[in-house]
């Protein structure tokens, strides 16, 4: 599977495989799910490799005493206190978010509460280095924590802040797995977990491993952003939505010769996309609402058609608490269906 780093608006993520002799895509239209009763929580990487991420220096000596000592900023600090308080305010009803450093202690699996924060709180929050950085990156114990902390809870967000050291990833692969298993069957409540790649070593190669695990279940617990192409805060529910959200009365897609290869005129244009196009395609046609949104497949892949957007939807793009962000995810029960049509809730 290859992700694309820089997703043309409104798409959340946009992903191609090969299948077949074709290129298969699945794809994404950005908004805020929601769910009665969701808890969410951050949790940021306190081990040893984090160090600088956090300001500390580790050491380092100026060349001469006539050069000024170097500066480290907290990096860690104000990512932090974004993504907590943006959890707070669109996700989390109970209205704080619980905070936790994770790999901290002499081997890295200890877990430190920060606590639960609100907003407010989240945004003056210091997110000071924890009080003992781990030797080792030990992932297993803050997806426990979470996982036991909120089991009850209809649906969990959580958002991992690291760089990408992770050194039990075959023990968090295996519990993945378990847990979409779970999950499928009806055993335990749905869970996100998103990992943000923080500071210029980030290593987004067990990052992605995560992001791709096949669980064999449809189940996707894992996504990644790295914070330095994040386009918004919103960048964190790429993953984040169902193929039953509707956000348009219709649409279709076509492929750089212009032939459709998924219509949805009469069901509504769904939040998920799939289709196949072509081996070789370098890009797809988003169409609906009088708007064609040129999305390439490939990252600098060079002239392009121009895309065509209404003035409705360049303004909701432009506007992070715009409508098409903030639709309401209910978790379908046997029986049940929760399709949502934005047009309809507009009226």
């Amino acid at each position: 599977m290859s992700q694309l780093k820089n997703p043309v608006e409104p798409f959340g993520e946009v992903n191609t495989f090969a299948r077949g002799g074709c290129t298969h895509v699945t794809a994404t239209i950005l908004m805020r799910p929601f769910c009665e009763g969701t808890r969410t929580g951050i949790a940021l990487d306190g081990s040893m490799s984090m160090a600088e991420s956090f300001g500390i220096d580790k050491g380092s000596k100026p060349l001469s005493k006539i050069f000024a000592p170097r500066v480290l900023e907290n990096l860690v600090r104000p990512v932090a206190r974004k993504i907590a308080a943006h959890l707070v305010t669109t996700l989390d009803p109970s209205g704080t978010v619980s905070a936790v450093y994770w790999s901290t202690g002499k081997d890295g699996t200890a877990v430190q509460s920060i606590g639960e924060l609100t907003a407010a709180q989240a945004e003056a929050y210091p997110f000071d280095p924890p009080t003992d950085l781990g030797n080792g990156t030990h992932l297993l114990p803050a997806m426990r924590y979470f996982l036991e902390k909120y089991s009850a809870a209809p649906w969990g967000f959580f958002v991992v802040i690291t760089d990408g050291e992770i050194h039990d990833l075959s023990e968090v692969k295996e519990a993945t797995v378990l847990l979409a298993r779970d999950i499928a069957a009806g055993r335990r409540n749905p869970v996100k977990m998103v990992l943000i790649g923080l500071g210029q070593q980030v290593n987004e190669r067990q990052l992605t491993e995560l992001d791709d695990l096949e669980t064999g279940t449809g189940i996707d617990i894992w996504d990644h952003k790295l914070a330095a192409n994040m386009r918004s805060l919103d960048d964190i529910f790429a993953e984040a939505v169902r193929e039953n959200m509707r956000v348009a009365s219709d649409g279709r897609v076509l492929d750089p010769d212009g032939r459709v290869v998924a219509n949805y005129e009469g069901v509504g244009l769904p939040a998920f996309l799939e289709f196949d196009l072509k081996d070789g395609a370098r890009y797809f046609v988003l169409e609906f609402s009088g708007n064609r949104i040129v999305q390439p497949l490939i990252d600098g892949a060079g002239p392009l058609p121009d895309s065509v957007i209404t003035p409705e939807v360049q303004e909701q793009v432009d506007d992070v608490d715009a409508d098409w962000r903030k639709i309401h995810l209910v978790m379908r029960k046997d029986g049940e269906s929760a399709d949502v049509d934005l047009d309809d809730s507009a009226q």
